[in-house]
């Protein structure tokens, strides 16, 4: 499978930006998102892609994009190819399974973290302070255990680096009360609805983060949505808490470059090939489970 990992180029589309995964540009007032194969670790784009990868995300964001729409609206306009833009016609090849077509809208400066389980950063300030992102929680809790509700854990949304932890209370100072609260309520009912509907197809959901815009004055759903990108995936046969737990995303990769002699900084090392099928495979595994597709 040939995998794109280099800028999309498509010299008569006017280009917007590239981020870690995605190239995004716009057509006809709209937004044109494609979700490359690109993989990022340790917050470093590293050389290789994982074939595939981001056809993965693109069509388990189309699923629940659908399954949420009881809650909020979304920007999606179109995943068809041959209902794009007629300029677009001649890169069906590339955009075809990996592209949405989406309203443009103003995004909100805040990425909307939800936990249901204590695992990654959330444990580690468990274990200092027992509270999470200034969140007390009951003492006594182990590793990867679930919260008996989930939380909200808002952070920064940062061009470059890592996002940071702030409270419930800089949201609102952000983007005002009626938003904040409206970001809060919405971010926990999507998880509450996907982690009930994903357990029952044997996947636990540990924590995910959601976007968000503003779009003709009312919020919506933007970017990607539950993705192996944006979420932490477990096997509901192999939990067991007390411990960390073989996740459904990139641990993979992340697991073979902490074996190397790397800093962390670009430009990141090359991947194996068989880390590469691995990571492809356990990607092509979830959209399975989840969606039922290949």
């Amino acid at each position: 499978m040939e995998t794109l990992v280099l800028k999309t180029e498509m010299q008569d589309v006017a280009f917007v930006k590239s981020g870690k995964v995605r190239d995004i540009y716009e057509v006809d007032h709209h937004l044109l998102l494609i979700a490359t194969d690109r993989i990022s670790a340790f917050d470093v784009v590293l050389p290789d892609g994982i074939p595939g990868k981001g056809r993965v995300l693109t069509q388990i964001s189309l699923y629940w994009f659908e399954q949420m729409q009881d809650i909020i609206p979304n920007h999606l306009i179109s995943s068809v190819m041959k209902t794009f833009p007629a300029n677009l016609q001649q890169y069906a090849d590339v955009l075809e399974g990996r592209s949405m077509l989406v309203k443009k809208t103003q995004p909100v400066p805040v990425e909307c973290v939800v936990r249901g389980y204590l695992s990654g950063s959330g444990w580690k300030e468990y274990k200092k302070a027992q509270s999470v992102c200034g969140i007390s929680l009951p003492e006594g809790l182990l590793e990867s255990a679930r919260l008996d509700e989930p939380i909200f854990t808002p952070t920064t949304k940062e061009e470059h680096g890592h996002d940071m932890n702030i409270t419930y209370e800089e949201v609102v100072e952000r983007v005002g009360a009626e938003i904040a609260v409206q970001l809060r309520d919405t971010s926990l009912n999507i998880y509450r609805k996907a982690r009930d509907m994903a357990e029952k197809k044997g996947i636990i959901i540990a924590d995910t983060k959601f976007e968000f815009g503003i779009f003709k004055g009312k919020l919506i759903l933007i970017d990607e949505l539950l993705t192996l990108d944006s979420s932490r995936f477990w096997s509901v046969q192999d939990y067991s808490p007390g411990r960390s737990q073989d996740s459904y995303d990139k641990q993979i990769v992340r697991d073979y470059l902490l074996t190397l002699d790397w800093d962390k900084t670009y430009p990141g090392p090359a991947l194996p090939g068989q880390i590469i099928e691995k990571t492809a495979q356990r990607y092509r595994e979830i959209l399975r489970i989840i969606t039922g597709k290949d």
